[in-house]
């Protein structure tokens, strides 16, 4: 008997396209814009789908020329750059039918140069007019990523131009919820009017930003939850009334005295504090920076320099502050660090769950001599980095740890170390 074959063309089946519209515009939500103009020309179909797209993410960094750094682009590059970020706002927008499809999410990045911002604000301000826009945020970038290359005058200017920004778009601004600046120095009102204009502002991003060196910044506003301030040239920071705030991220002051006053921020949980202190700098005492609060996670970083709290004997106040602690950071420990100063969180904060440390290489911690009283009795783990475990043995911390996780009975706290 002989075997025939016969072959017989398979028909190529676009599994892709066979899906339904809804799974399909999922999938594109998660494409940059670039990618997403190129599927909008395999068909009619793929198209209409780029126009429902709930999740529109316009971004400068993905017009970058392969190979290139955001650090490393030409001037000619940045204009460029900025015209493909127009463009592609533009082209997006302007394609959707009004009214019909929910934007979750409207990001646009872009450089502060010439009437690039103001082109993108307009059509921002249309599109919110014309649909309902759920989230929109402007990251605003000067070109500038090393501090010491600004001058002066160099932030002024920038402000300057942010503010024209600003005074031409007042609608879009009106309809932001996210707004990240860098590089400015604003008149002493321009940052107050910005959050009287943004009504819908619930998170804002500052860095190298003031009105001045030794300026202070007060802040009030309805709706904001998160606000970071980061190198900004400030002495004081006021949070007067922010009803809303639960995250703040402080990274740098100038002066040790006084430098936060938190006001009415009834929702506060979520704190991290960074600065570097120098031996003529005052300490500061959490109860009192913190004073008002009930934080719940806790991020202090020391970058490798003097400690800047000042270690505190159980008060009220400080109980008060730490009654909900569960996450405490203890980042960038100078060397010679004393283990004695980091019980203070063990004894004021009940709840706590898990501590996290990094600490020099060259740890030298002197053994503790004395019994301590922890109230901690929910900790589960404590990390130690880069301490190898024979080194935690060797300067007391595992003492420590055994004498506190007795007190606990039953339950283990888990210790993990790491180089």
């Amino acid at each position: 008997n002989k075997l025939l074959f016969v072959f017989v063309p398979v028909k190529k089946v676009d599994r892709l396209s066979a899906l339904p519209d809804d799974v399909l515009v999922n999938i594109l939500d998660r494409l940059n814009v670039r990618e997403n103009a190129r599927t909008s020309i395999l068909s009619r179909r793929w198209t209409q789908l780029c126009a429902k797209l709930s999740r529109l993410i316009i971004s400068a960094l993905d017009f970058l020329p392969k190979d290139v750094l955001c650090t490393d682009i030409s001037d000619d590059e940045l204009v460029r750059i900025n015209a493909a970020v127009v463009q592609a706002t533009d082209s997006i927008l302007t394609r959707r039918n009004p009214g019909e499809h929910t934007i979750r999410l409207l990001s646009t990045m872009f450089y502060l140069r010439d009437d690039v911002p103001i082109s993108i604000g307009r059509v921002v301000g249309r599109a919110m007019a014309a649909s309902l826009v759920e989230n929109a945020k402007f990251t605003v970038m000067t070109g500038k990523y090393d501090n010491g290359d600004m001058a002066e005058h160099d932030l002024v200017t920038s402000a300057r131009n942010f503010m024209l920004f600003f005074d031409a778009c007042p609608s879009a601004f009106g309809g932001l919820t996210t707004l990240d600046l860098e590089n400015l120095r604003f008149g002493e009102p321009d940052i107050s009017n910005v959050l009287i204009t943004c009504k819908r502002l619930k998170r804002l991003r500052l860095y190298n930003c003031d009105s001045g060196d030794c300026s202070t910044l007060q802040v009030e506003h309805a709706h904001l939850s998160e606000l970071s301030i980061i190198h900004c040239m400030l002495q004081r920071v006021e949070l007067n009334w922010l009803p809303q705030l639960t995250t703040m991220v402080f990274d740098g002051w100038l002066q040790f005295q006084d430098p936060l006053f938190i006001g009415h921020v009834p929702l506060l949980v979520v704190v991290s504090l960074t600065n570097l202190a120098f031996s003529f700098n005052k300490m500061v005492l959490l109860s009192e920076f913190l004073s008002g609060t009930s934080i719940r996670d806790l991020k202090l970083a020391f970058n490798s320099e003097k400690i800047w709290v000042q270690p505190e004997c159980p008060t009220p106040c400080l109980a008060s502050v730490f009654r909900q602690l569960r996450f405490v950071n203890l980042l960038h420990l100078p060397e010679g660090y004393d283990l004695t100063w980091t019980m203070y969180f063990l004894e004021a904060a009940p709840l706590l769950k898990e501590l996290y440390m990094t600490v020099c290489v060259y740890v030298k911690m002197s053994l503790l001599r004395k019994d301590v009283s922890f109230a901690t009795y929910a900790l589960l783990t404590i990390y130690l980095y880069p301490c190898t475990f024979l080194l935690a043995c060797r300067y007391g911390i595992m003492r420590v740890i055994w004498k506190w996780t007795r007190r606990r009975g039953k339950k283990t706290c888990i210790v993990r170390t790491g180089v």
